[in-house]
């Protein structure tokens, strides 16, 4: 037990920390070889699902600052993977869309990611795929919709 009187083998906050970090180890390990990272991956998955978004909206559903995602959109777009216009079509957004250098790119990761995901639920029965699946989307919508607390916990 810490000082704070959390026992890290038994805070499920620490284990869905640790469970993370474990992941997207496991996720870089297989992008590598294809010269993406996790947030360049996350960022094509986006863009595949949800065309034209703005670069705020990508780097919140990436987990990254604006700026860290308007590098690697820059990066992106010098690359041939995203296409962006010259000028914003409303305000000060430019909406990025995935070229078709893109969409192949992000297959072979999908194909790479997907192995991951395989290989951390091998162990696991469906039942409990489906439970654990379940329980996620519990917690996650518990922590949106309980507004206001200090959040704290091991790992927050």
């Amino acid at each position: 037990m810490n000082q704070d009187g959390v026992d890290l083998e038994t805070s499920l906050g620490y284990l869905l920390k640790e469970a993370s970090s474990v992941l997207r180890v496991a996720m870089e390990e297989v992008l590598r070889p294809l010269g993406m990272s996790v947030t360049h991956y996350s960022c094509l998955e986006l863009l595949a699902q949800r065309p034209g978004l703005s670069n705020s909206e990508l780097a919140r559903g990436a987990f990254v600052t604006r700026q860290s995602m308007n590098v690697l959109l820059q990066n992106l777009e010098r690359e041939g993977y995203v296409t962006r216009p010259a000028e914003a079509p409303v305000g000060k957004v430019l909406p990025a869309r995935l070229t078709p250098r893109g969409r192949r790119s992000l297959e072979e990761a999908t194909v790479a990611v997907r192995s991951v995901e395989v290989r951390m639920l091998s162990g696991m029965t469906e039942a409990e795929r489906s439970g654990a699946f379940r329980s996620l989307q519990s917690m996650i919508r518990s922590l949106r919709e309980g507004g206001g607390g200090s959040g704290g916990g091991a790992g927050a």
